[in-house]
């Protein structure tokens, strides 16, 4: 997190005093996991609109993110580690802080076994999911690619957990249907469309979060209130007794910045643990929610989804340097379908694999639900006034999907927004009110594509 001089940030402070967000104090909420949550669709595979008589599936394009994967370094579990074989030698644990330590080295081996970032069983299980539901989705499609040998693309980051993501859910496709193995192109990877916030397209983001006054000031109000610093006691104070917990505030150990530090690296490794659950002994996640209470779980989930909102999403409301540089990735759906339509393309789909760094700007961009309210400078970012939550944006495995038809010379699109049938953003009209599905024409003027 960003820190500036508290002379910076003090505007923003009394704006934030009562921020905490409203089910924090309640039953454990997915919203605790943030981004890091697992993935469920979010619509039952036969409740879907039938498109309007006459037109059948022609293409379908999706973007994906890697599905839940091991944390991409060890150095919360060692940090942590480290204060906990301090305390251990002293006894100072608390009973349930005796066995934090034991959960969190069967963490780390099985997260060291896999590879720090790689994709772990739980996120081959969901990636599989969603292709076998694509198919039941869109037997006529697939059975129509089958027939026509048409080919199937495949594009990644270039990151091993999208590489990775991609081969599972394209060997789920063709294990389902053994006809599609052959159409299925070797994957080939394009940082530019999915890793754009690294990418050259990604220097002016990049310059915004290293060098960006502002959101310095606002991400350290969002996290320098009271409430962290409460929150961060009782936290360690279910696996320290409370003289080691104060002498962790003293700064006494120089490999921890602070309490609300060490808090951080519990709730790190809380958030963690359910995408290592295949991996567990018994394959089912380690219950690190006995060391975090459930409002303390969902106060750091808001600080780390206020992160996630100002430095990805929707973001300050009189700038778009969040999310314009995913114009990359919406041109490039919006390419996919005009070149069916203009006879220039013979694949029967586009399945591309990426990050969440490419997921939420996408969605902001487009207008997604949950994307569309950006903040001000007199209101910022609380769960109390934005809808906004890193688990229901991208969750591991989250997935933007467009499905065309086809009738003659016109072609409509579907969207689904982690497998839920979405409307396109306000201004874009259905063929009819209620419906699904969208004339390519509308929304090409709506999305400003037409000359």
């Amino acid at each position: 997190m960003k820190r500036v001089a508290p002379a910076i940030a003090l505007g923003l402070s009394a704006l934030l005093a009562a921020s905490v967000p409203a089910h924090a104090t309640g039953s454990r909420s997915l919203d605790s996991y943030g981004t890091k949550a697992s993935y469920e669709p979010r619509q039952n595979v036969g409740s879907y609109q039938h498109a309007p008589r006459g037109y059948v599936p022609v293409f379908t394009e999706t973007v994906s993110r890697h599905g839940s994967r091991a944390a991409t370094s060890g150095k919360d579990g060692d940090l942590i580690l480290g204060l906990w074989d301090q305390a251990a030698r002293e006894g100072r644990l608390t009973s349930a802080g005796r066995r934090f330590g034991p959960d969190v080295r069967t963490l780390l081996a099985a997260m060291d076994k896999i590879g720090h970032g790689n994709l772990s069983g739980r996120g081959e299980q969901e990636l599989r999911g969603a292709a076998a539901r694509m198919e039941q989705r869109l037997p006529d499609l697939f059975r129509r690619i089958a027939e026509d040998s048409e080919p199937i693309d495949v594009v990644n980051s270039g990151e091993a957990r999208t590489v990775a993501g991609g081969t599972v859910f394209t060997g789920a496709l063709a294990a389902a249907d053994p006809a599609l193995k052959p159409l299925i192109r070797p994957a080939r990877s394009d940082r530019d469309l999915l890793y754009f916030h690294k990418s050259a397209g990604g220097a002016a983001y990049r310059d915004y979060i290293d060098h960006d006054q502002r959101l310095a000031a606002t991400l350290t109000s969002i996290t320098d209130q009271p409430a962290t610093r409460k929150a961060a006691r009782r936290v360690l104070e279910r696996i320290f007794t409370p003289a080691f917990v104060q002498r962790i505030a003293d700064g006494e150990f120089s490999a921890i910045a602070s309490d609300v530090d060490a808090a951080q690296a519990v709730y790190n490794l809380y958030a963690i643990a359910p995408a290592m659950s295949a991996e567990m002994p018994d394959g089912r996640a380690l219950p690190m929610e006995r060391y975090i209470a459930p409002r303390d779980a969902a106060w750091f989930g808001y600080l780390s989804d206020a992160e996630d909102f100002y430095e990805k999403g929707p973001g300050f409301a009189d700038s778009d340097i969040t999310y314009k540089m995913a114009d990359v990735l919406l041109d490039d759906f919006f390419r996919q379908v005009e070149a069916k339509r203009d006879g220039t393309s013979n694949l029967g789909a586009e399945l591309r694999f990426t990050h969440a760094e490419e997921i939420i700007p996408l969605a902001a961009l487009m207008g997604l639900p949950g994307s569309t309210e950006a903040a001000t400078p007199d209101h910022p970012y609380t769960y109390e006034d934005n809808t906004w939550r890193g688990a229901s944006v991208a969750p591991m495995a989250a997935n933007i999907q467009w499905d065309v038809f086809r009738k003659g010379d016109t072609y409509l699109v579907r969207m689904l927004y982690d497998e839920k049938e979405t409307a396109f953003k306000q201004g874009c009209r259905p063929v009819s009110k209620g419906s699904a599905f969208y004339d390519l024409n509308e929304l090409e003027r709506c999305f400003g594509r037409t000359s």
